[in-house]
């Protein structure tokens, strides 16, 4: 029987997932505010039609690690308000993305399970680098398109970024662990304002961007520009002292420095131009400011419009339109372990070529198969350690690497997938992810483990004629005899691999199709 094919290009239904209008959206679940913003798509670039921004503090809320009920109330509320704007949006075209406070909390989980149920979206908790890199593409898109080198900073509540790049590419992506709210808690915790906790607050500060100075020193850009609230905040009380027109200089910032120091506590303080939002995170996040100024020898920067969540929607359009930078993430790391080209797109090509003749039964998305692809380009990254155990190998590569473009928990199911390639079902394998989603990764293993098997049976990227079906728990395979005949080792395979399916609660059943 002829293997069943995708229709030819010319035949098949064009969709342009991006059309003239398009609403797309994206909420940024930062440690001290979330934010959303809603934009339309017009000749190419992003308009933005609502902006909405709320205080919620939630790093303020992690005590030992984890995430107070407070502050998980707060901000489920807060994203509750966010709904209501978004009940026509297309879930494809909503991204919700979860920085610092999320990546420390152990139990982000009771926060991020109930915050999908409100929004009827995942939640992307992406690790520090893909901050980062969120933060400049968004940066990039509201500044000249030029030559010159440009440093970017971004100083959230609960962690900095800092990235060199050119144009629209980074070039050098960091994150430190200093933050406006986390200092905040850590220096200022009793409300009294003293130089002695302003001088701990940026003496700390400073020994972190020590650390990553020499990558970001002055020699290597042209142009220092800032993103994000705390930076706006301190442009917006310098320009209404009067002490500049626009922008951060030094001798601004020690003059705001000089009149932060004349109040007693935080709830005294009284500027011109200060939001009472930013009130207890103003001295920390200056503290902060001062050191960067200072290690990375900064004397003007300019405030840029775009952030994180404009960040977030540029690589949204990105990803509708099939310019997804994972792509490349993927080759780059198949070429960093010296992957085997051939089988890494045999097997990548095979899984997705049978996930999409079931992903009708077995509800798999675009993204699960995109995911299930890419576990499959990578599953023998691991044997670059050793051959023995090489899924565990590959799996800690895809879990712990920094990946630009996936989020921390696509980074898990990827692991979760090529861990499970072999081998027994290991207690807690599915530890790390929602319950719900359990059932899905299971079917996704046992396709994976199946395409495994095929990786050998011909040198030619194609897959033999069989047919294959599923319902909810299981998988018919129907191979000629001919082709049985040909291949007995893969079929014996295929036999040996009914029990460890079984154990993801797939039956797979072995027929004989005539031919």
């Amino acid at each position: 029987m002829p293997q069943p094919s995708a229709p030819p290009a010319s035949t098949r239904p064009i969709e342009d997932p991006t059309p003239e209008g398009s609403l797309l959206a994206a909420i940024d679940l930062g440690s001290h505010s979330f934010h959303l913003i809603i934009a339309r798509l017009v000749h190419g670039e992003l308009t933005p039609i609502e902006t909405i921004g709320e205080k919620v503090s939630l790093g303020a809320g992690l005590n030992q690690g984890k995430l107070s009920e407070d502050a998980i109330e707060r901000g489920l509320a807060c994203l509750s308000r966010f709904a209501n704007l978004l009940s026509d949006m297309e879930p494809r075209r909503l991204r919700v993305v979860g920085t610092n406070a999320l990546r420390q909390a152990k139990n982000r989980r009771v926060f991020t399970d109930a915050a999908e149920r409100i929004l009827n979206a995942p939640i992307d908790v992406v690790y520090g680098r893909e901050e980062a890199r969120l933060v400049y593409l968004g940066v990039a898109h509201t500044l000249a398109d030029d030559k010159n080198n440009r440093l970017v900073i971004d100083i959230g509540g609960g962690s900095t970024e800092i990235i060199l790049g050119q144009r629209l590419e980074p070039l050098r992506l960091e994150s430190v662990q200093i933050g406006c709210v986390s200092y905040a808690t850590d220096h200022f915790s009793t409300g009294v304002l003293s130089k002695k906790s302003y001088q701990g607050a940026y003496d700390r500060a400073l020994l972190e961007i020590s650390h990553i100075k020499q990558q970001f020193c002055a020699h290597h850009w042209a142009e220092a520009v800032g993103s994000s609230g705390t930076l706006q905040a301190i442009e917006k009380l310098i320009v209404a002292a009067g002490w500049a027109s626009q922008g951060i200089d030094r001798r601004s910032l020690e003059k705001l420095r000089q009149a932060l120091l004349r109040f007693d506590t935080m709830d005294d303080i009284a500027l011109p131009g200060l939001n009472d939002s930013r009130r207890q995170v103003i001295v920390s996040g200056l503290a902060i400011t001062q050191a960067v100024f200072d290690g990375l020898a900064i004397d003007h920067m300019r405030i840029a419009n775009g952030a994180l969540r404009e960040g977030v929607l540029y690589d949204l359009v990105g990803r509708l339109c099939h310019e997804d930078v994972r792509e490349r993430t993927v080759g780059a790391l198949l070429a960093r372990y010296c992957a085997d080209q051939t089988n890494a797109i045999i097997v990548g090509n095979r899984v997705r070529w049978l996930a999409e003749q079931v992903a009708q039964v077995w509800d798999l998305t675009d993204d699960a198969i995109a995911l299930l692809q890419w576990a499959g380009q990578c599953h023998e990254i691991g044997l670059t350690i050793s051959k023995k155990h090489y899924n565990r190998h590959s799996a800690y590569l895809l879990e712990n690497s920094d990946l630009p473009g996936f989020s921390q928990r696509e980074q898990v199911i990827m692991a979760t997938l090529v861990r499970a390639q072999r081998g027994k079902m290991t207690a807690g394998l599915f530890s790390d992810l929602p319950k719900a989603s359990h059932p899905k990764l299971k079917r996704m293993i046992a396709l994976l483990r199946i395409a495994i098997i095929f990786k050998y049976v011909e040198i030619l990227d194609e897959l033999p004629d069989f047919i294959i079906k599923a319902d909810s728990h299981s998988l018919q395979l129907s191979l000629t005899q001919a082709w049985q005949d040909s291949h007995p080792l893969t079929v014996w395979e295929l036999q040996q691999a009914i029990p460890a399916l079984a154990e993801l609660n797939v039956d797979l059943d072995l027929s004989t199709t005539v031919g």
